[in-house]
């Protein structure tokens, strides 16, 4: 197997990016967005990510942009300011081959660079594979939210994980 490269974020991935999202919003809980958002939006959000210094990663598989990663502020508080919030998707058709361990990797290491002192992950707690990612990489379980989210006509747990950087 060709091995995932990751490199920093290119205009010319806008186009995958949205159409990763896109599969997620319409298909998975891994995001609680009902309705795709444009590549403007995804434009406007990475430049602004990468404008502001904040790790945004792709990975990369035999050309082509299969997956992505990134970590921005928790919150916009002040009192927030050294911890992160993680988003790793990764196109369906490559999931489960390793690539979003390396990228969570890869972002824990740039979000340590970045000068966070903190990582949270914000799980559908339903997301076993996502859950199992991070528990592989340090994270503790520091919170479980019953029915937070409401999506395809259901309720939906969250999980709260965090490490330290």
């Amino acid at each position: 197997m060709t091995e995932l490269v990751i490199r920093p974020f290119t205009w010319s991935d806008v186009p995958a990016i949205t159409a990763i999202y896109r599969h997620a919003v319409e298909n998975t809980v891994a995001t609680f967005d009902t309705e795709a958002p444009s590549e403007t939006f995804f434009a406007q959000k990475f430049g602004q990510l990468v404008d502001e210094g904040h790790p945004v990663l792709i990975g990369e598989f035999e050309g082509e942009t299969v997956a992505y990663a990134y970590a921005t502020t928790y919150r916009p508080r002040p009192a927030y300011r050294f911890t992160c919030e993680n988003s790793i998707y990764v196109h369906p058709n490559h999931q489960g081959r390793g690539m979003g361990s390396l990228l969570l990797a890869r972002l824990i290491e740039a979000a340590r660079a970045y000068g966070y002192k903190q990582m949270v992950a914000v799980i559908a707690a339903e997301r076993a594979d996502s859950i199992r990612l991070h528990d592989k990489h340090g994270f503790l379980h520091i919170g479980r939210h019953p029915k937070l989210g409401f999506k395809f006509d259901r309720w939906v747990d969250i999980v709260h994980m965090q490490r330290e950087l």
